[in-house]
């Protein structure tokens, strides 16, 4: 469904994906409240991780619920029962969220999480990048890669997480998965500055943002220095704390007035990728916190 060409009404599928985040962000601010209270400086940044994460998967969630055919494409033509898978990963997505969100079950959510994540990968974005070797279809590969990372990173680590070689292999795969990512991110952001920061895809930085080229160069920066820290465990909890600082900064101040431009719009199309766009970077701000979750605490004065 799609809005009318001239009323500027928010479709019902933008409608859901927004009603899905909202209400999602509010159960996992909540079920979060003691432990970001009990944190102290950046450690209130890193308690955010499993909100950072839980909202966007209830957001795409409500896309493959509410607007099929936005991902019934994306399903491979082998696959019988297209529609169904759709709405079979919109509901899977959408009992991830809440499992993240609640703290609830995510030795096994984050676990199938990142199964499905790199399922995706291994059945859709790597043949198509293969097939058309451009930065998007890669950039596509990493970052659902990163995606399923943090899924198995949250699985190890949970409270009811995996034990002993099978949580050491969660953390070593996710964890390498997540440097990768960032190293490719990062230096996406040097060839191709003025594009959106976090995950270097095609929309472009709005011209009134200044210091274009800056930022991006400074993202870049940041993410490779953030994967060396993860490779040599070094001050890592430290060090993806300010970058997860950094994105949430930019998110507020690029991405919010970008979403809000997207949601102005009439067609249904540019408001769902204004959304999607919000999501997938709060997604990796996710990722990012949730390795310097499972990092060793900061020191407290």
């Amino acid at each position: 469904m799609s809005a009318s060409p001239d009323s500027g009404q928010l479709s019902t599928t933008a409608a859901a994906m927004c009603a899905a985040g909202t209400a999602v962000l509010a159960i996992g601010i909540v079920a979060a409240q003691s432990r970001i209270a009990a944190a102290r400086r950046l450690d209130r940044i890193v308690a955010l991780h499993t909100v950072c994460c839980a909202v966007p998967l209830a957001v795409f969630g409500a896309l493959h619920l509410s607007g099929p055919g936005f991902v019934v494409d994306l399903v491979p033509p082998f696959m019988p029962w297209r529609s169904f898978w759709a709405y079979f990963v919109g509901c899977a997505l959408l009992a991830a969220s809440l499992s993240i969100a609640t703290g609830t079950g995510v030795r096994w959510s984050g676990l199938l999480f990142g199964i499905m994540m790199y399922l995706f990968v291994a059945l859709i974005h790597l043949p198509g990048a293969l097939r058309d070797p451009g930065r998007i279809p890669w950039t596509i590969v990493f970052r659902e890669m990163s995606f399923g990372g943090a899924g198995w990173v949250l699985a190890g680590c949970a409270p009811d997480g995996w034990r002993g070689p099978a949580k050491r292999s969660l953390l070593q795969v996710g964890r390498l998965w997540i440097a990768l990512a960032m190293v490719f991110f990062g230096v996406g952001h040097f060839l191709h500055p003025r594009g959106l920061p976090g995950v270097p895809l095609r929309m472009q930085m709005p011209a009134w943002v200044p210091g274009r080229e800056l930022i991006d160069y400074v993202t870049g920066a940041a993410l490779i220095v953030a994967a060396g820290s993860m490779v040599l465990n070094r001050r890592t909890r430290t060090v993806l704390s300010w970058v997860g600082t950094w994105l949430i900064l930019l998110l507020l101040i690029i991405y919010g007035p970008v979403l809000f431009g997207a949601l102005s719009k009439p067609d249904i199309r540019d408001q769902v990728t204004g959304i999607n766009y919000f999501a997938d970077t709060l997604l990796f701000v996710g990722v990012i916190l949730v390795v310097a979750d499972a990092a060793p605490p900061l020191p407290q004065p």
